[in-house]
């Protein structure tokens, strides 16, 4: 870590996430060391690599291995974990605080926009304060003792009503967080069973929702298809075209009128922008914020990943690219390389990328996935599947940790204890822990949501 130089141009990446990580990593080979200085502000110290939770939430992957270090990845970036506070664009200045302690003042010359998304949270009655996420470290894992507990108490109690609503699961969107987290913690239920004598497979009732017709829409109607038949050949019961309207202690009320006692809901119905990007006043496409070819917002201000909305040139009608962790990755490399052209480092290059595959894993030995938009199903989409994930994690110590759990699980069953180190408050949507609120440096009102405030909105 190096203190800012006066005398050096600054560059500030707000964002820990999969575009902040690698706009600052990419930064660090393209600017000669005394070029600029860098620093990267992040709520949390490390890049978490999402497309894993599902599989930390079914106990198949300890929290850490899919967790990055900054400190440990990058090399010459100043890393500071805390939140934003204000952005003032005509001064080039930022305010940051950590831990709720005084603000602290930075200047910038060049500025990237990498905040990430949130849980997108609909008006329903009771979801803040009921309903289970799973977009950070946090949530996962208290998914994981939440869906054991769930098990111990139905093995415990004599009343059959409340063992049929302990042993009903509902996730509220069939993307692939959903689809992949409701497979994988399904799977993981019927491996416990035998460990408690009352329960039998026939008590379990998983129930996946969503008001689009199909799982996995964005594979394909193949693909889409071979997804739904392996969920349903395992007990899941699917309902499409269908959502939560409402919450309560006893359970769920759907659109079709019918009621479903649980003590389970968890909401996966996508992502947007947090609410800073909002205060910021400037133009944006369904929340995200609007940017050109290049990935700029404006002079010496670039945005790229979750935040950001870039058209997709190869789309037929113009739309922006998928918040993915494909297109953030390698969005945070484009600004990097465009951030260093502005500073006399190279040339400046648009963003143009043609998707390389999705893959979704389903658990046991069952995946879908599309490379280069080959439709693969069973075990050679799991086996692609599993390759891609260790090839995408960015850190080779990450890669032999999750590798070595994968082998571990195919002769032993994972350890499914209650760790209970996530307080119950801390993973429900409503909560404002830092994990959630951006795992990416984002701002909060200490007594509101987060925000990020342009001068004209300072008073």
């Amino acid at each position: 870590m190096t203190a800012p130089s006066p005398s050096r141009p600054s560059v500030v990446v707000v964002g820990g996430g999969f575009a902040g990580f690698f706009a600052a990593r990419t930064l660090e080979r393209l600017l000669p060391a005394e070029s600029a200085d860098l620093t990267i502000i992040s709520a949390t110290d490390h890049l978490c690599y999402s497309p894993l939770l599902p599989e930390v939430a079914a106990g198949r992957l300890e929290p850490r291995r899919i967790a990055v270090p900054l400190h440990a990845r990058l090399r010459r970036t100043r890393v500071v974990q805390a939140t934003v506070e204000e952005i003032d664009f005509d001064a080039r200045r930022l305010t940051f605080s950590a831990d709720g302690e005084m603000t602290v003042e930075m200047a910038w010359d060049r500025l990237a926009l990498t905040t990430g998304s949130i849980t997108r949270r609909l008006p329903t009655p009771g979801l803040e304060p009921r309903a289970l996420g799973l977009k950070n470290l946090v949530e996962a894992d208290y998914v994981h003792d939440h869906v054991l507990r769930q098990l111990e108490l139905a093995d415990s109690t004599r009343d059959p009503e409340e063992r049929r609503a302990r042993l009903t699961f509902v996730v509220v969107g069939a993307g692939y967080t959903g689809t992949e987290t409701a497979a994988q913690l399904q799977w993981m239920t019927i491996r416990q069973l035998d460990r408690f004598p009352r329960l039998t497979r026939d008590d379990l009732r998983w129930v996946l929702m969503d008001l689009a017709p199909a799982v996995l829409p964005e594979m394909g109607p193949r693909l889409s298809r071979a997804a739904l038949d392996v969920v349903r050949r395992r007990g899941m019961e699917v309902r499409l075209a269908t959502t939560v309207t409402a919450m309560d202690d006893g359970g769920v009320t759907l659109t079709d009128g019918s009621r479903l006692p649980t003590r389970t809901v968890l909401w996966t119905v996508g992502v947007t922008p947090p609410a800073l990007v909002e205060a910021l006043g400037l133009p944006v496409d369904r929340g995200r914020l609007v940017v050109d070819d290049r990935l700029r917002l404006t002079d010496g201000v670039w945005a790229a990943g979750d935040t950001a909305a870039a058209r997709d040139p190869f789309s037929d009608t113009g739309r922006a690219y998928p918040p993915t962790a494909q297109n953030a990755q390698r969005q945070g490399v484009v600004i990097a390389r465009n951030i260093a052209a502005s500073l006399g480092h190279g040339i400046e290059r648009s963003y143009r990328h043609r998707d390389l595959g999705l893959v979704a894993d389903l658990g046991r030995r069952s995946a879908v996935a599309r490379p280069l938009g080959i439709p693969l199903t069973g075990r050679t989409a799991k086996v692609f599947t599993k390759a891609y994930h260790l090839f995408a994690l960015p850190a080779g110590g990450n890669r032999l940790r999750v590798a070595g759990d994968w082998a571990v699980n195919l002769v032993s069953r994972p350890i499914a204890a209650q760790v209970g180190l996530v307080a119950p408050a801390a993973a429900r949507l409503g909560a404002e822990d830092v994990g959630r609120m951006a795992s990416d440096g984002v701002g909060r009102d200490r007594t509101g949501p987060p925000r990020m405030v342009p001068t004209s909105a300072r008073a």
